[in-house]
């Protein structure tokens, strides 16, 4: 019970922060006369930490409720792959340009590319899915980053404004942006490799119930 709460709580609260700090990076944006809300909501990261902020807020509300969601095992996991592909590409490709990349507010910044991405972790490992999510159908999930790189170039291309600078082939060339798609994509995939692997854990602990059930078989 009082586990169920705490992690409750902790999904409301990083929900509700990352929330309050994508609308505070809006409205301070908006007060720009260049600001422009397509390129704001065309950042990866923007969108990545909106569908974290919903799953937590959304299921951490049913905890407190004690309504049970159903088949929320896949967007969980796409979430934690999206947050987790934003930390580390920050961390390696962008650190240290926040006001290129229209993340003027430090403490925003913080949020959006070091909590967050710690906090879907931790909320996996702490509650990971009852049932193991297979590896096959978890690779759907590459599928947003991909639409995702698409989007980008085919605007930036009629534009001339692109998200990022390794996105902008006037910057890293197109030799330069297939190898760094490429290494994303083959990061994306170990990731999906592990983050899989510690779902269903569950399951896999040898309650009385499951011995019982293993013990049954053995007889068959």
């Amino acid at each position: 019970m009082h586990k169920r709460f705490g992690l409750a709580l902790f999904r409301l609260v990083m929900g509700a922060t990352v929330a309050t700090a994508i609308v505070t990076q809006y409205m301070q944006g908006a007060t720009r006369a260049t600001f422009n809300p397509v390129n704001f909501f065309s950042y990866f990261t923007i969108e990545s930490n909106i569908l974290a902020a919903f799953i937590f807020i959304v299921t951490g509300a049913a905890l407190m409720t004690g309504i049970k969601l159903r088949r929320r095992s896949l967007i969980r996991g796409a979430a934690v792959l999206y947050m987790t592909i934003t930390g580390i590409v920050y961390a390696i490709l962008l650190s240290g340009i926040d006001a290129d990349l229209g993340l003027t507010m430090p403490w925003v910044n913080m949020v959006l590319h070091y909590l967050m991405p710690v906090a879907v972790l931790i909320d996996w490992f702490a509650d990971p899915p009852e049932q193991k999510v297979p590896f096959k159908s978890a690779l759907i999930w590459t599928i947003f980053p991909a639409l995702y790189l698409f989007y980008s170039l085919i605007r930036g291309y009629g534009t001339g404004w692109y998200p990022y600078p390794f996105l902008n082939p006037e910057h890293s060339g197109y030799g330069g942006i297939i190898t760094i798609s490429i290494g994303i994509l083959v990061v994306s995939i170990g990731l999906i490799w592990v983050i899989t692997k510690l779902s269903g854990r569950a399951n896999s602990s040898p309650t009385p119930k499951n011995r019982l059930k293993s013990r049954t078989r053995r007889q068959k």
